[in-house]
Formats: C-alpha cells, structure tokens, sequence
C-alpha cells in the first residue's frame, strides 16, 4: 500500500507514524492505533460527537486503505476496542470518565472523596474532560494535586469543610512527642503506667471456642453366649454385619 510509508506530523490527526511497518498485520494496528489516536485527540478539543468510519477514514487520511481493512476495522477492531464506543453505526472515543465541565470533575472528586475511594489521576481528567487544563486552572484550590512516585499527579477534592485552625501551642506539643520507631507493646506498656487501660482489656472479649465432644471410644465388641458348642469351627458370626470365618 502507498501507505505503508506514510508519516503523520500533523498533531490534530493523531500524531501516529505509519513508517516503518511491515506487513500486513503492522500495518492494520497502526491504522488502528492512528484512529484510536486522533479519536482520543478531537475529544480532548471538545469534537465528543460520533463519526461514521467513512467519516474517521477522511479526516484521519486513510481513504486508500482496502475492503478488507475497512471490514476489520467495521468489524472487530474499532467495535472491541475499550476506547471506543459504538452507537448506531458510528464512533466516538470513551474515556474512563465522561466529564463534561469542570462541574462534572468537581462532583468526581467529591464523591470519590465522600466513598473513600482517593484521588484521581491527572491523565485520565485530562483524557475525558475537553480542554481540562483551562477547567482544571478555573477550579484553582478546591483541587489538591499529589505526585506519585512514578511522576504521576493524582487530583484529590479539597473539603474545606474539614479545615480548622490548631493553637499553636497543641501544635508544638504535638510535634513534641516522638512516636517514630515506637511499636504497639511499647506504648500499651506506656498507657498501663499511666493508669490507662488498652484497647484490649476494654473492647469486646474474644469467645471461647465450643470445644467439640469427644467422640465416644470404642465399645467392646459384645459377646453373646453360645449354646451351640459342638457346632464350633462350622458357625459364622455375622454380629458385625460382615461375614468372618473363625
């Protein structure tokens, strides 16, 4: 294909290079990661409506591609791909949030505030929420940003309900007490010389197991008495249920 040595520069068509794949194989997850690409860029810019593959082919490029490609594309990639959602047809990118405006972030964060559940990651605002850096700057200090060790920025809500001034002398008798290398033992010992007792003696007493019955021994094997003695070494005893010869 004349495309098999394309080379994309242009940013608001995916930013994907074609060049240097061989094959058939390479060339069709290339289209494909090209797609993806410029799918995920035209959402970013606030373009969130959905094209028809004809559509996609045009502005991305590849109207020269084969039947067969086009049929792929139709068929399984574009239709399996986590990134893209399917409707009535056409394609759109799927971010891992739908996030419409800096409203939408704002009540993310709060309820993954509210439900425990952390922070969330720079790159997946920016993924899904169209022009994020301006709604990111306009949210200003009701977002909080950590960065990982990995160099990863998590978006944490700011709760300025939970914001409180501490006297200043609480603060230095709280910063006085070292409780660096100081294991549980060491400090229930501590609380008990004050006269306090630990959390152990005075939360909910742990229940002893039920201990199982024994199980009853073996009973001797009962002997009944014979009046049959001259027919010894001819009778069978069946007391157990099985046949035993003697």
């Amino acid at each position: 294909s004349s495309l098999s040595s394309f080379h994309l520069s242009d940013p608001s068509n995916g930013s994907f290079n074609l060049k240097a794949l061989s094959g058939s194989s390479g060339y069709r997850f290339g289209v494909l990661a090209r797609i993806v690409n410029y799918m995920k860029t035209r959402h970013q810019r606030g373009d969130t409506y959905h094209l028809s593959l004809d559509e996609i082919l045009d502005e991305t490029k590849l109207l020269d591609i084969g039947m067969k490609q086009k049929q792929w594309l139709m068929s399984e990639a574009l239709s399996s791909n986590p990134k893209i959602d399917v409707r009535e047809g056409k394609y759109a990118f799927k971010p891992k949030y739908h996030l419409k405006d800096k409203k939408a972030l704002l009540r993310l964060l709060d309820k993954h505030d509210q439900l425990g559940l952390g922070g969330v990651l720079l790159d997946d605002v920016e993924e899904g929420l169209p022009n994020s850096a301006k709604a990111i700057k306009a949210l200003g200090d009701q977002i909080i940003f950590v960065t990982r060790p990995d160099k990863k920025k998590i978006l944490f809500y700011n709760d300025k309900h939970c914001q409180f001034v501490v006297d200043e002398e609480f603060q230095k008798l709280w910063r006085s007490v070292p409780v660096d290398s100081i294991d549980e033992e060491k400090i229930e010992e501590y609380l008990k010389k004050q006269g306090i007792s630990s959390m152990q003696e005075t939360g909910p007493k742990k229940m002893t197991p039920i201990q199982k019955r024994k199980k009853p021994g073996t009973q001797r094997k009962r002997r009944f008495k014979t009046h049959n003695d001259h027919l010894n070494g001819v009778l069978e005893d069946y007391s157990e249920g099985v046949p035993s010869k003697k």
